[in-house]
């Protein structure tokens, strides 16, 4: 397997997709019969399906918690961890994944796109913060209230809505000299464009997962296999 040199100067900026949540056991969207977790992406992941059946979505998402605290880390969310441990600052994650394997096993330079299983907010987006929220709801007369009275909903962006952060998302990527994205499958806008603006910036880039992505051109190493197998020892120093 190739390794990748990482210079004293290198500033890593780190993509990952479900495909690294996937090999510790969380279900992926993209099944092949279209279904994910037996649910039809539209039922339980747009803002229509919020407003049509909130009941069904906070169902879904509770049995995402539920299957995301009975998960645990693989090696290489614990690989990411380490990089980071080792570059300080000239590291940052941005995960596309809403589960907390990533600081589980020890990163804390991240961004969730996405948003986070383990958080609720507003409907209504009133202004008020996101809530640390781990309950496993039975039923919709559980789910509690924001403090303007509207009800919460996950902390999760759904299909159709903006991506967080995303300033600072493009920040990072213009400061990077490399950069690294695992287990995606390059078809999920816009992070299927952030190896692009990489490259404009100049950056090397490298693709870590099973099987090249859609956008695999734009890497200049692809190393295919599983993450856990291939991130421990991808780097030299």
């Amino acid at each position: 397997m190739p390794t990748i040199p990482i210079t004293p100067n290198d500033r890593v900026f780190v993509l990952t997709g479900a495909g690294i949540s996937a090999e510790s056991g969380l279900p992926t969207f993209r099944a092949s019969d279209g279904l994910w977790a037996g649910h039809r992406i539209e039922d339980v992941c747009t803002p229509e399906a919020w407003q049509r059946n909130p009941a069904l979505v906070w169902e879904f998402y509770s049995a995402r918690r539920l299957a995301g605290q009975q998960a645990e880390p693989n090696p290489a969310h614990f690989a990411l961890a380490d990089l980071e441990a080792r570059l300080g600052d000239r590291f940052f994650l941005c995960t596309q994944n809403v589960d907390d394997l990533h600081e589980r096993a020890g990163s804390t330079r991240l961004l969730h796109m996405h948003g986070e299983l383990a958080k609720s907010r507003c409907e209504q987006n009133c202004g008020r913060p996101p809530v640390q929220d781990r309950t496993i709801y039975r039923n919709l007369a559980e789910v509690g209230r924001c403090t303007c009275g509207a009800r919460l909903r996950p902390h999760i962006v759904f299909f159709g809505e903006i991506p967080l952060d995303m300033d600072r998302i493009q920040q990072q990527i213009d400061r990077a000299s490399l950069m690294l994205v695992v287990g995606t499958s390059g078809s999920v806008y816009p992070a299927a464009n952030f190896v692009h603006w990489a490259r404009m910036a100049g950056a090397r880039t490298v693709y870590v997962g099973p099987e090249p992505p859609l956008n695999a051109s734009a890497f200049t190493h692809v190393v295919e296999g599983r993450a856990g197998q291939a991130l421990p020892g991808l780097f030299t120093f």
